[in-house]
């Protein structure tokens, strides 16, 4: 990679920010990396440090009622500012060859259909872009040539060893198993939003940590993957591997099963996808295996997780359900993270939504 364009779609978040340091690290390795927008939900202290560092043409801040705001904290410094949608739809519109789709949930499907119009790379970590849209969307990229570059650290595994997907068998993603992997019903029922986005593993933000900790997470990665990859959800399975270092498996025909191995950090498939079709160096933890000493796999518990379920049923009855599955997890989500329902409660809600959605 010697030179590239880039946008920032969710910078301030924590898939954002690690984009942030791979581009640092790149660029100080000689690589001529130029940003052309950023889009932050709400946090300016973070947007206006990340401008300061990657000096973008374009920032954007979610909420059209702080365009001022977000003027005077990025005062002083060579960038144009927006605000709320059409902003966040400009900067996927923006001329940049390399797109990260990083805003969390529905919220990032419009700007990131407007990178993917524009034929460009896009490296996707929204997992909403696929589970909402995913039809639409896939032929979108077909229709006006977009790459797309799965971003989470399953579909980026499956991407680096999907060598003959005509001679696959079958697809396992891996899970960490969240917080509660080995907790009772009874733990999980009086769970707290801070003990939900503990994750043992990964740090991320407060909607994905919750979804990692009801499996919900790993249902909608198996519907991005069905739709990424035109598997059918028979084909794939998942499977608990509490250590988080084998990131997903591809089966052979001929009994291969390949996988890709490395530390749980998000900078590995981030710099894989943002300098593909090469490798660059980045320096992320080494995995020692010696240290490491054993890696577990175990079923995963569809009683404490019916997450999984709803997801697969969901993708077998279209794009609709599917569509429906993530609007009322969001909500369900949120409720949750504000104190109003409890841990136990956000698949009953989305199950009594599928539920409602059937009886139509």
């Amino acid at each position: 990679m010697t030179s590239r364009s880039v946008s920032i779609l969710g910078v301030t978040g924590s898939v954002g920010q690690s984009t942030v340091q791979v581009i640092e690290e790149l660029r100080g390795q000689g690589a001529e990396i130029t940003v052309e927008a950023v889009t932050a939900g709400g946090n300016l202290a973070v947007l206006a440090d990340t401008c300061r560092r990657l000096s973008p043409k374009f920032a954007v801040i979610a909420d059209p009622a702080r365009l001022s705001e977000a003027r005077e904290a990025l005062s002083g410094l060579e960038v144009e500012v927006g605000a709320g949608p059409t902003g966040l739809e400009e900067a996927g519109a923006r001329p940049s060859d390399w797109v990260m789709s990083a805003i969390v949930g529905a919220a990032g499907l419009q700007p990131t259909m407007a990178a993917v119009r524009r034929g460009a790379t896009v490296a996707l970590a929204n997992k909403e872009c696929l589970v909402c849209a995913g039809p639409l969307f896939i032929e979108a990229a077909a229709k006006h040539g977009a790459q797309l570059l799965p971003v989470d650290s399953e579909h980026n595994a499956i991407f680096q060893v999907l060598t003959h997907p005509e001679r696959v068998e079958k697809l396992t993603l891996t899970a960490s198993g969240g917080p509660f992997r080995t907790s009772s019903l009874e733990v999980m029922a009086a769970a707290t939003p801070d003990q939900a986005c503990a994750h043992p593993r990964w740090r991320m933000g407060r909607k994905i940590s919750v979804d990692s900790a009801t499996l919900m997470n790993k249902g909608l990665e198996l519907i991005e993957a069905s739709y990424l990859f035109g598997f059918p959800s028979e084909s794939i399975d998942v499977i608990v591997h509490p250590e988080s270092v084998v990131h997903s498996f591809v089966h052979y025909v001929d009994g291969s099963v390949l996988a890709q191995l490395g530390t749980p950090d998000m900078r590995i498939p981030i710099g894989y996808a943002l300098t593909w079709p090469d490798r660059a160096h980045i320096s992320t933890e080494r995995l020692d295996l010696g240290r490491l000493g054993a890696l577990t796999f175990e079923a995963p518990d569809t009683v404490k997780f019916p997450a999984l379920k709803l997801c697969r049923d969901a993708l077998q009855r279209g794009a609709g359900a599917t569509t429906a599955l993530s609007a009322a997890n969001e909500i369900a989500v949120e409720a949750f993270l504000a104190g109003r329902i409890r841990f136990l409660d956000i698949c009953r809600i989305v199950e009594d939504s599928l539920t409602v959605l059937e009886g139509k």
